[in-house]
Formats: C-alpha cells, sequence, structure tokens
C-alpha cells in the first residue's frame, strides 16, 4: 500500500483517514479541498486541479483525500488502494456539524476545511443517493481489479482497519 485514494461524504471521516494512513504509511497526505480552495474559498480552475492531481500521483508515495468527481479517475487509475468511506447519512450530518463545532469555520491546514451553508448540507443529505452511485461506478471503471477497494461503513470499522493497516506496517 503506497498509493491511496480516499472517497466518500463530506463529513465521513476522510480527512482524519488521511492524516492516520499518511503517518503510519510514512507517506505524503494531500487533503484536495486545501489544494482546490484557498483562503477566501476561491476555487482553483478545473485544468489546473487536475495538473496538480496528475503531478501527485506520479509521486511513488502518497495518500489524497477528497471526491472531486471530475478528477476521480486521476486518482483511481494511479492508486494501488481506493478507500470508500461508505458511512450513513446521519453519520455523515452529524460529522459535519460536529467538525464545525469542534473546529469552528474556515481553513485549519489539517484537512479541516468548514464551511457549512444550505448547498454543503443538501449534499451530505443526498450522497448515498445523488453521488455514491456514481463514485461506485468509477471505482469499478477505473481501479477495480487492479486497487484493492475498501469500504469502510463506520468509524468502528475505521478504528479497526487502521489497526489491521498499522500492524501490518511495522
Amino acid at each position: 500500500m503506497k498509493k491511496v485514494a480516499i472517497v466518500g461524504c463530506g463529513g465521513s471521516g476522510k480527512s482524519y483517514l488521511a492524516r492516520e494512513l499518511g503517518r503510519i504509511l510514512d507517506a505524503p497526505v494531500t487533503h484536495l479541498d486545501a489544494a482546490f480552495y484557498d483562503d477566501a474559498w476561491n476555487a482553483l480552475p478545473m485544468e489546473k486541479f487536475a495538473a496538480l492531481q496528475q503531478d501527485l500521483v506520479a509521486q511513488p508515495k502518497w495518500v489524497i483525500d477528497g471526491n472531486y468527481n471530475s478528477t476521480l479517475q486521476i486518482r483511481l487509475e494511479a492508486c494501488d488502494t481506493v478507500v470508500l468511506m461508505d458511512v450513513s447519512t446521519v453519520a455523515a450530518l452529524y460529522g459535519i456539524f460536529s467538525r464545525q463545532i469542534r473546529h469552528g469555520a474556515g481553513h485549519k491546514g489539517n484537512g479541516v476545511h468548514n464551511r457549512i451553508h444550505w448547498g454543503v448540507i443538501k449534499y451530505v443529505a443526498t450522497y448515498r443517493r445523488k453521488m455514491r452511485p456514481r463514485v461506485m461506478a468509477k471505482i469499478e471503471e477505473f481501479a477495480s481489479g487492479r486497487a484493492e477497494v475498501v469500504l469502510l461503513r463506520n468509524r468502528r470499522q475505521t478504528h479497526r482497519w487502521l489497526r489491521k493497516v498499522a500492524a501490518e506496517h511495522r
């Protein structure tokens, strides 16, 4: 496990998992929200964002967390492991609100990018119905049979999997 793409709904624990995996694997971690948005929440032009990801996945080791379905193929074609944080809608909504309470709004430099507005709430609330099937189709098309695919359905399962990975990489 040297190149890990982590995808899933906002509030599912992607950034936490990325930080922990980066530590365990001694691999650089990129939080795509930090790459896509500046401090004023201005978005990077999509062609520059795609080029940045091409550069990132060319490295020998990496952990990248974030959805960005329009550029997901770049990461899926390059990874040896893809992790889908497949938590329930309730867990994801809890995740975005509890993160806001714990960290406040704005960029925190550790993968925590909080900005809750109606669009974010709607995205999280409809992710399993609308976005998850599209993500699963891309995983099937670009990673299945070539990369290990890990589905983590809750925080307990995530912690268990991290302990297993840590034991394997001692």
